[in-house]
């Protein structure tokens, strides 16, 4: 699998930068929206949630208004990195047909491309974060620079559900009609809109299972708390990771000599 990744390594970085800039083609402002739109979803949390429902987090930090605002956004964040690589890996071989028929093209890597583009984009949410931080608190904290430790498995895991889904979509049209459905599902399961600690006890275990908790509640402790990762979970969430990314590509390439009969 990473010596499938490094070989491509050129190729998956050509085609994500045809990919961005494809989204983008034919728009007056292009590329610009990737940062216009986080700054305009930024200010809409700060002034619906702070300002409309004044909403506090209350876990204890001194906030501002714009902090009820960061923590989400914070949030929102890595559920959009997921979101937008799970939306789109159903569809990853269906709408490339002319790969599948050339026999030396790696398929294996359009759910990478996939992943690299929405790392893309959530990078440019992350840069309007700390903006926003250095804006409301005046620096950023320096455990902020971990928190590539705490992305990285989750976008490893994400990284092998792509590749399972992209090979069941190829037999099973239908599984891409109910993930959109599923993704904002998870979005209220996840702690984006609410801190873990608000929920009862007896929940809290079940909610922990969400393969987005942990990645999101990190996120805001290295970005906004100020605290170290825990590095015991990095490491289980990380073994965890791994080998759901082994089956989902070992399932991937047991799978794709039957895509071109199928397409």
């Amino acid at each position: 699998m990473w010596r499938s990744i490094w070989k491509n390594r050129g190729l998956i970085l050509q085609m994500m930068r045809r990919d961005i800039a494809g989204r983008y083609r034919g728009s007056v402002m292009g590329l610009a929206w990737s940062f216009v739109t986080p700054v305009i979803l930024l200010t809409t949390y700060a002034v619906v949630f702070s300002f409309v429902f004044n909403a506090r987090w209350g876990v204890g930090l001194q906030q501002s208004r714009l902090d009820y605002a960061m923590l989400l956004f914070a949030g929102m964040i890595v559920h959009s990195l997921v979101a937008e690589t799970i939306v789109r890996a159903p569809m990853l071989v269906v709408s490339n047909v002319s790969y599948v028929k050339k026999i030396v093209f790696p398929l294996e890597i359009l759910p990478l491309v996939a992943v690299g583009t929405a790392l893309f984009h959530a990078a440019i949410s992350l840069l309007v974060l700390m903006i926003a931080m250095a804006f409301s608190v005046g620096h950023l904290p320096a455990s902020a620079l971990l928190l590539p430790f705490v992305w990285a498995p989750l976008v490893v895991l994400v990284l092998g559900a792509a590749w399972a889904l992209a090979s069941l979509g190829v037999f099973l049209r239908d599984i891409a009609q109910p993930i959109g459905l599923f993704m904002t599902v998870l979005l209220f399961a996840s702690p984006v809109f609410y801190p873990l600690s608000a929920l009862p006890a007896a929940v809290q275990p079940w909610v922990m299972l969400n393969p987005l908790t942990f990645a999101i509640e990190q996120s805001r402790a290295v970005l906004l708390a100020g605290q170290a990762p825990y590095w015991g979970g990095l490491v289980i969430y990380s073994l965890v990771a791994a080998a759901c990314a082994w089956c989902g590509y070992a399932w991937f390439q047991k799978t794709r000599k039957g895509f071109a009969n199928v397409l």
